[in-house]
């Protein structure tokens, strides 16, 4: 088992080995757990796991109505002008 220390500011280094373990670099984000006795790191990503129900409806639309072959046709035109893009 490894150990570290609590520096004077608060601080405690993780060892070379366990971020290079975890693919922790320096300025990585750690959420911390607290426990009877214990302390867990993990790694943050930030967005909280949702439901569709939490989310669904985000993204309003206010103007007319779409159908399937606009949007097919506005989804062939942007890949078009994409690999027209990356063909140069």
């Amino acid at each position: 088992m490894e150990t570290t220390k609590v520096s004077s500011k608060g601080q405690v280094v993780l060892p070379k080995a366990v971020r290079e373990d975890y693919d922790w670099p320096a300025g990585t984000d750690l959420a911390i757990e607290r426990g009877p006795g214990y302390v867990k790191l993990r790694r943050n990503h930030g967005i909280r796991p949702t439901t569709i129900d939490e989310v669904a409806g985000m993204l309003k639309y206010d103007g007319p109505p779409v159908s399937l072959e606009d949007m097919e046709r506005g989804i062939d035109a942007a890949l078009r002008k994409r690999w027209r893009r990356k063909s140069r």
